[in-house]
């Protein structure tokens, strides 16, 4: 049985217990789908492994099975319980169902009433318990210990990383010339359990993760030689926002990894764009990052003529992070910058600067008289590339513009370009936070009661939502640096991920 695994068992012991599996009594093999224009773009022929086919619409489901369905009679007359808000949830929920267990999910209070029905739709029962993620798997832990139930991990366990390698196996019977295939990564679960079947079969094929630069917990793991614990991660890919690596699946990832590479939002937001223009899928972020790292590994490496597949490994996506999707995903493919241009303020100058641009087409213009001498502009302009980019900015820059490049200054994108049109006062004395807010009742007002308790006076706020359960706040502080050791410990109290940005170059030119 797949359970009967060693603490920390062989290649040769997670080839058998892949190949014995029995996840296929609760999943079904996806489909394997060439992406035809994007292959004639990069010069390799593009495959997408369709996890988003699953009964749950995410490759989850297969290693919750893979353990529950190991396990004795007297462990499933107890039942499961696991702690999750995403696709684990309903992947444990499912498996349980498909059993004929109980099985209790625990999760955090806040969470989406969509989610929480998925779950309930699926047989799963549902206790709504702590403010976060945290909270929900130790009341599961403790559960589990007082009410004798087996806990389900979602990836680190020698169990659910067989159940996740059935899909390296689906692989290699649908396509015996594969070259490279690209693994998302958040505990390591689904990497490591592809990894150590192919190394097994076919070891000259390269297994490559892909990490969101904001949670890489692989990569800082490998750099250290052991697994580390980020002191935050990012939450727009909140499928593999996973502070710390699992411990059995480094071990497995040191091993038979090839390669790690990292992406941003942007580029995850691009690749979702992709998915959707070659096979009509729409991708969770998550599920979306193996592509955006195949994108980037393949220019990055200048290959050509190979074949090349990504794991869509979900698609349980908030309908509304669309519309941050879509004002994204142009900047992601490189097709459009991003610049803050000094011109003088007297007439004639804006035709000016549009003839300097000739035919490129603008996206975006943002202007706000401030000041009698010089106006400083918000411009965004469609683009075919880097290269293309660079001809303007040298073109402006010959035409008498002080030009500033903000394509790669996040909080330009995220709130700067809702906010041009004023400025503060020269001696305002203001630093600037950004903020991840969660999205849930008394979010403001708990911000409110634990800054307001403060000597600083907020002078800035702004609020961009993801349609996810989490939402980007931009806030101004005044605040004198005698001040500030204290200001920072209510910050700390609050318990919101943050970062002082007071030297982001879109709040000098057009906020500061």
């Amino acid at each position: 049985m797949v359970n009967n695994l060693s603490n920390a068992p062989t290649g040769a012991e997670y080839l058998r217990a892949i190949l014995i599996s029995k996840v296929y009594e609760a999943a079904k093999v996806t489909p394997l789908q060439l992406m035809p224009k994007l292959s004639e773009r990069l010069g390799n022929r593009i495959y997408v492994k369709r996890e988003d086919h699953q009964p749950v619409h995410s490759f989850k489901l297969r290693g919750a099975y893979a353990m529950i369905s190991g396990l004795t009679q007297a462990q499933k007359e107890a039942g499961v319980i696991t702690a999750s808000a995403g696709n684990h949830a309903q992947g444990v929920a499912l498996s349980a169902k498909n059993a004929g267990i109980r099985a209790l999910i625990v999760m955090p209070q806040n969470t989406p009433s969509i989610k929480v029905d998925a779950v309930r739709g699926h047989g799963g029962e549902v206790l709504l318990h702590g403010a976060n993620f945290d909270e929900a798997k130790a009341k599961a832990i403790e559960l589990s210990q007082t009410e004798q139930m087996t806990f389900i991990p979602p990836f680190d366990h020698p169990a659910v990383i067989a159940g996740q390698g059935s899909i390296g196996m689906e692989l290699l019977q649908q396509n015996g010339h594969i070259n490279r295939i690209f693994v998302p990564v958040g505990g390591g679960g689904l990497l490591a359990g592809v990894a150590v079947l192919i190394k097994q079969l076919m070891p000259e094929i390269k297994v490559i993760g892909v990490e969101a630069k904001d949670s890489a917990c692989l990569y800082y793991a490998l750099q250290a030689g052991r697994p580390v614990d980020l002191e935050r991660v990012g939450l727009f890919a909140d499928g593999v926002a996973v502070k710390r690596i699992g411990d059995e699946t480094f071990r497995i990832c040191q091993q038979y990894v090839d390669d790690v590479i990292l992406v941003d939002g942007d580029e995850i937001c691009a690749a979702m764009k992709d998915m959707f223009e070659n096979v009509r899928a729409v991708p969770e972020p998550s599920g979306a990052l193996s592509l955006a790292g195949l994108k980037k590994y393949a220019k990055q490496h200048n290959l050509q003529g190979e074949t090349l597949v990504n794991l869509l490994s979900g698609a349980n996506l908030n309908f509304h992070t669309l519309r941050y999707v879509s004002e994204r995903c142009e900047i992601g493919e490189k097709h459009e910058a991003l610049f803050a241009v000094t011109i003088p303020e007297q007439r004639g100058s804006f035709l000016k600067f549009c003839q300097i641009l000739g035919q490129n087409a603008v996206t975006e213009f943002n202007y706000r008289y401030a000041d009698e001498k010089q106006a400083c502009i918000f411009v965004g302009v469609r683009i075919t590339g880097e290269q293309e980019k660079q001809v303007i900015i040298q073109q402006l820059k010959q035409g008498g513009y002080d030009v500033q490049d903000l394509s790669d200054d996040d909080i330009a994108k995220t709130h700067i370009r809702y906010m041009v049109g004023g400025r503060s006062s020269s001696d305002l004395n203001e630093r600037l936070y950004s903020f991840e807010f969660p999205e849930q009742k008394g979010a403001l007002l708990k911000f409110l009661e634990t800054l307001g308790t403060t000597d600083a006076n907020i002078s800035l706020f702004h609020y961009r939502g993801h349609g996810a359960d989490y939402g980007d706040v931009l806030a101004g502080f005044q605040i004198n640096d005698a001040d500030l050791p204290a200001f920072k410990q209510h910050l700390e109290k609050l318990g919101y991920a943050y970062q002082d940005v007071t030297d982001s170059p879109s709040y000098r030119y057009f906020l500061g």
